[in-house]
């Protein structure tokens, strides 16, 4: 029996209960839900860096997901948001981090124009994109760089949709 942290278990259950609210807001279908809920979480004013509980805190690394930039880790998942708050906190008052916002990705991701590399990847066609340089509904829960640009098809087709963008506009 696996048993689930707490962290990532309250993430899916506050997404799972956002969600169909958003939706209901004003209509459009799933990225528009997506668009509004990215909305309500970007409106903090500074990041919530959380704490040091990660696996890899105080490495110079910022593992949090949350996070884009020069200092993010080589591989990255949701279980560590909000766990490595030194050095993200560190690296976004160098200004080697910024946090990830959903309008600012849609408004730079033009997915006719992008590369979206082959399919050679451990785990193409399974319906999520495992390409570290995306974010959004449909990317994998643990991505590594080892990634880029070897899920194409799972990738194209979350862009195409409007569910995932570019983590580094």
């Amino acid at each position: 029996m696996r048993i689930l942290s707490a962290a990532p278990l309250a993430l899916a259950i506050a997404l799972a209960c956002a969600l169909p609210a958003a939706a209901q807001e004003g209509g459009g279908g799933i990225s528009d839900a997506v668009k509004r809920l990215g909305d309500r979480l970007a409106g903090a004013a500074a990041p919530d860096f959380g704490d040091d509980t990660g696996r890899y805190p105080n490495d110079g690394e910022c593992d949090d997901r949350r996070f884009v930039g020069q200092g993010m880790a080589q591989s990255f998942s949701w279980k560590e948001a909000g766990r490595d708050a030194s050095d993200c906190r560190h690296l976004h008052s160098r200004g080697l981090l910024r946090l990830w916002v959903l309008d600012e990705a849609r408004a730079a991701t033009d997915c006719s124009r992008l590369d979206f590399g082959n399919d050679v990847g451990e785990y193409v066609n399974d319906g999520e994109c495992d390409d570290p340089r995306f974010e959004g509904v449909g990317v994998a829960s643990g991505l590594t760089r080892d990634n880029v640009g070897q899920d194409a098809t799972d990738c194209r087709r979350l862009c195409g949709w409007g569910m995932i963008f570019l983590r580094d506009y």
